[in-house]
């Protein structure tokens, strides 16, 4: 009779832990499929907020035109891939496209796709940021190397004059972006020879932001105002200067960046419980910090070379994505990028219809409209998210 007792409680035991079981993998599919579902909709998002950008300026052309002109232009231009190769992009589309078709193909959509490519580059470095320094104030920003790459602008556009023979916008990408790696060796650097924790280094990469900002400063009080009014356009970051030129450099670094990032998304939540737990499971973490790091800068840097010093999507991409889905990499740096890349290009059309035709560079609006926005949601949310 105890015997039987024993089985039925066992038996018992055994169908509450398969049912537990079942609603743990039934609430973990409901969790996953809110990550898509965000993921998804801020993909939606970036073709929405294209189509509409691409609607603006003093040529009138209407959304489904948008669409229908870069839906028939793609075959088009694959098949005279030899004559673009042979005779440039713009001999192609003067030669081959109406002016409602260059409109949206040579002048606008560049534009947009820097506007995406950045938004995710800078977007990602971010997250990547916070998750090795588990800091929630880690960003391309606050670790110095916007200040660097501004620098490194502002001395090419200021005294580069006499290297015409390298052309000046070149010389201002190649300053800015060789500028933008100082902070990351130096973060890596202490990192290496100096056993640096988090702690220590986004500290120093804040010394070196104030470092590159008092150099900047330094230099706009002996310059003359034309040259400083260049530099310091620069500086707040646009995507008015993109062009197709760029845009496949751009598009390069990413996609040889991000595969790697996302390959290091596990890593990175191991990282979240501290060192000590994360070797203890394996990870190298000197290694994969100091890895992590200059993949991210050098995004960084690739980025910010050619649209400037837009320094708030970093920092606040991540943390609005951390509030919806959670704090797993594995989601969290693709749902980044994409919802970067919406909340960017956003931002740019904001600022081209505001007050147009006066157009307020994307760095401007990403301070007055974004940080209010996400003020907003830190007073709204009620428990911490980080």
């Amino acid at each position: 009779m105890v015997g039987e007792v024993k089985i039925n409680m066992i038996s018992e035991s055994v169908a509450e832990f398969r049912t537990e079981r079942i609603e743990i993998k039934e609430e973990y599919k409901r969790f996953v499929g809110r990550k898509m579902l965000f993921i998804f909709s801020s993909l939606i998002l970036i073709f929405v907020i294209a189509g509409i950008s691409a609607t603006l300026g003093s040529y009138p052309i209407t959304v489904m035109e948008v669409y229908s002109i870069i839906w028939h232009g793609i075959p088009k231009i694959l098949k005279n891939a030899d004559f673009i190769i042979s005779h440039g992009v713009n001999e192609f589309f003067r030669e081959h496209f109406t002016t409602k078709e260059v409109v949206v193909w040579n002048l606008r959509l560049p534009r947009i796709l820097m506007g995406v490519l950045a938004g995710i580059g800078l977007a990602v470095a971010g997250v990547v940021m916070q998750g090795i320094l588990r800091n929630p104030l880690a960003s391309p920003y606050t670790l110095g190397i916007s200040s660097s790459a501004g620098f490194g602008a502002a001395l090419a556009i200021i005294y580069g004059a006499g290297l015409t023979w390298i052309g000046v916008k070149y010389l201002v990408i190649m300053n800015a972006f060789l500028f933008a790696l100082i902070p990351a060796f130096v973060i890596v650097a202490l990192t290496r020879f100096r056993g640096a924790s988090p702690e220590t280094m986004i500290l120093a990469g804040i010394a070196m932001m104030y470092i590159f900002s008092g150099f900047l400063h330094l230099m706009y009080y002996f310059t003359e105002p034309d040259a400083m009014k260049e530099a310091y356009f620069w500086m707040v970051g646009s995507l008015g200067r993109a062009s197709w030129e760029n845009v496949p450099l751009v598009l390069f670094m990413l996609f040889l960046c991000f595969p790697l990032l996302i390959w290091k998304s596990w890593d990175l939540n191991v990282m979240q419980a501290g060192d000590e737990s994360a070797k203890s499971l394996g990870i190298n973490v000197e290694r994969t910090r100091i890895f992590t790091m200059m993949i991210a800068c050098l995004l960084t840097a690739s980025i910010i070379s050619f649209v400037g010093c837009i320094g708030f999507i970093g920092l606040v991409a991540p943390h609005i994505c951390r509030i919806v889905i959670g704090a797993d990499n594995r989601f969290l740096i693709p749902a980044s990028a994409f919802f970067g890349a919406s909340f960017l290009l956003g931002m740019d059309t904001i600022g081209r219809t505001i007050i147009a035709p006066v157009i307020i560079p994307v760095g401007v609006m990403m301070d007055c409209i974004g940080g209010p926005f996400f003020l907003f949601l830190l007073m709204k949310r009620r428990r911490e998210f980080w």
